[in-house]
């Protein structure tokens, strides 16, 4: 029951008074009503709203606790991994310092290593230029060596080749040596070698090869006849020295015919007549080589029968070798053996760098080989 509601009069008579007043005043209850109502359900809705907002606030204040709570051990593992961040860096210098200290070591030891290698390096050096300069002066040693065997067998023996041969070996050993002051030698080393090749006789081999043939060829050689004599044979004294010859026999001790024995001696002694005329050849002297060729014609002509073709055609040769006079124009040797020790010499005393020697020997080697 509505407590705005009036309670109904106990009297009867006052009922149909009252009943048209009461009808007029069942509208503004009815609006209070509803207004009442609706005041409430805003109020409900009102408390609704702010439970909800207090249960989102509630939640919210839940979720930002749970991140807070998280982002606080983010930062702790943040703190930690920071710390050992720090403590690792501590280490990190620690050893980075270490680091710069092995490599100022490092650096003194490589400077002292660069220090020995150029002192090593130096020592190397010369003892490079020591061994050098040994093995130029025994290369030097063996040139001067050279020519002076080569001039002195040229003036004692006359050999032009074996010169020439020692000359090029000189060459080839000058041309081992490694300072170049000395290339201005091998210059003058080969015109005295042409000069001596000059000297030599073009035909001295075929005249050698002639000599030999003749040697070889005087036992065939025919003699002279003993009945034959190289006069006039129809003289009175041929005549009686022919009726002579029946009666009275001439015999050598060793009982030997006097033909073979004749014959025998004039052969050898044609044949050293020929083997001195080689030993002339080969010495170069043409006087010996003229003298020893005119008694082997003498011996031909005098001992051997002019008749026969093969003597005639040995005296020919003869004379055909007596013609070809070897070379006798003297070389003259010894301008680069001179300049050599000169130069060594030079060398040896005043010590001058190869460099400025070079330039200046060249031109006096060049003068000298002219």
């Amino acid at each position: 029951m509505n407590e705005h509601e009036p309670e109904p009069s106990a009297t009867p008579a006052a009922t149909p008074r009252a009943t048209k007043p009461a009808s007029r005043d069942a509208a503004p209850r009815g609006g209070s009503v509803a207004l009442a109502l609706l005041l409430a359900l805003l109020a409900l809705l009102a408390a609704g709203y702010v439970g909800w907002r207090q249960w989102q606030q509630r939640q919210g204040h839940a979720t930002d606790a749970q991140a807070l709570n998280a982002l606080q051990q983010r930062v702790a593992a943040l703190e930690t991994t920071l710390a050992s961040v720090s403590g690792g860096h501590a280490n990190l210098a620690q050893r980075l310092e270490a680091a710069d200290q092995l490599d100022r070591t490092l650096q003194a030891s490589q400077q002292l290593q660069g220090d020995r290698l150029r002192q090593l390096e130096g020592a190397v050096g010369k003892l490079s230029e020591n061994t050098l300069s040994a093995h130029d002066a025994t290369l030097l040693d063996q040139t001067e060596s050279l020519l002076r065997m080569a001039k002195e067998r040229y003036e004692l023996f006359h050999d032009a080749q074996g010169a020439a041969a020692a000359y090029a070996l000189a060459a080839q050993t000058l041309a081992a040596v490694n300072d170049s002051a000395f290339a201005g030698l091998r210059q003058g080393v080969e015109t005295e070698r042409r000069a001596l090749l000059a000297s030599q006789p073009t035909g001295q081999a075929e005249a050698l090869d002639k000599l030999t043939a003749l040697r070889g060829a005087l036992p065939a050689l025919p003699l002279k006849p003993l009945d034959v004599p190289a006069g006039a044979s129809s003289s009175t004294w041929s005549r009686i020295g022919r009726a002579l010859a029946g009666v009275i026999s001439v015999q050598r001790d060793d009982g030997s015919p006097l033909a073979v024995a004749d014959a025998r001696f004039a052969r050898e002694l044609a044949a050293l007549d020929l083997a001195q005329a080689q030993a002339a050849l080969l010495a170069h002297d043409p006087k010996a080589w003229a003298a020893a060729l005119r008694r082997a014609d003498a011996g031909l002509a005098g001992q051997f029968d002019d008749r026969a073709e093969s003597v005639q055609q040995a005296r020919a040769t003869l004379k055909q070798l007596a013609d070809a006079l070897p070379n006798n124009t003297p070389v003259q040797l010894g301008a680069t053996l001179t300049e050599l020790r000169n130069l060594r010499a030079v060398h040896t005393l005043s010590n001058i760098p190869v460099s400025a020697a070079s330039t200046a020997v060249p031109g006096r080697a060049a003068g000298a080989a002219r």
